[in-house]
Order: structure tokens, then sequence, then C-alpha cells
């Protein structure tokens, strides 16, 4: 399927169903694509190089309505200029490193469980960190903290 239909798909499916869980399993790793998936709202991204290593662990954090990309795509995504209107965007607030680790955490779909237990801190711990988060950046999901991550260049791959 070429990306620009690929896009338009998702972007089909999410006006029609917006709670379904869009999971992009594609060989194309442009800026470009990933920048358009994104944009379009799809909740996880992998590379078919990379299935053998994600795709379990894709759907699974889609099963839980939690986003998954890849760190080949993380990368990929950070590469990406941002959507015309946003190339002086700065973030709202500055997160502090910790803050920056569990973006990047989130942003590889792990849960609260599995950041407490990477970066060995207490799951209320990391609860907190998230719920913070949210807050600082006035986001209501982990799509919208993710997209805004990899468009400010919060996060790393």
């Amino acid at each position: 399927m070429s990306p620009k239909i690929l896009i338009e798909t998702t972007c089909q499916i999410r006006k029609v169903s917006p709670e379904t869980e869009i999971l992009i399993l594609t060989m194309h790793d442009s800026e470009l694509m990933i920048r358009g998936v994104l944009e379009a709202r799809a909740r996880g991204y992998i590379l078919k190089d990379d299935a053998d290593r994600h795709l379990i662990a894709a759907v699974e954090a889609l099963r839980r309505h939690k986003p998954y990309f890849s760190s080949r795509v993380s990368a990929a995504a950070l590469q990406a200029k941002p959507p015309l209107g946003e190339a002086s965007a700065q973030p709202r607030h500055r997160l502090t490193p910790r803050e920056r680790e569990i973006v990047q955490l989130l942003a590889e779909g792990k849960g609260n469980k599995e950041i407490a237990e990477f970066l060995n801190i207490s799951v209320k711990t990391a609860e907190t960190h998230r719920a913070n988060i949210m807050l600082k950046l006035n986001f209501h999901s982990i799509t919208e903290l993710v997209r805004y991550a990899v468009r400010n260049h919060i996060i790393q791959s």
C-alpha cells in the first residue's frame, strides 16, 4: 500500500470509528510517512523488519489502549520537520530530565509498572510523574503527549 493511501485510510478509519486502535505495520520508514500517520492519529507504528521483536508488544499495548512505536520509528520521527506553522513551536513548559525519561518510555509503549521497574522507582512514583507531565503539558491522552514530544524533539531514539 502506498504511503498516501495508508495515511488516507488511517484518517478515514479514525473518522468513522475514533475508538479503533490502528497499528501500522509497514516497510516505509520515511519521516514524511511517519509524520503523516501520526497526524492521522494511528496509535502504533512498527517496521516489518522489526515485527519479530515488536509485533506482540505492539498489539498488547494497543489492546490496553496505549500507543506503541518501535525505537527505529521513534528515531525517524525525531528527524521529521514540524508541520507548517509549528516550526517555531517551543515546549510550553520545560520537562525535567526524569520527565523526559518517562515520556520516552511512554512513547515506547511502556506502562506505569514497566516504567517503575525500568527506572527502579515505585509504581506510585511513576504514576505521579506521568500525571504531572500530562498536567504540565495539558494533555488528556498519551497519543497527544507522544505527538507533542516527537514534534518538539523531546524524546530520543
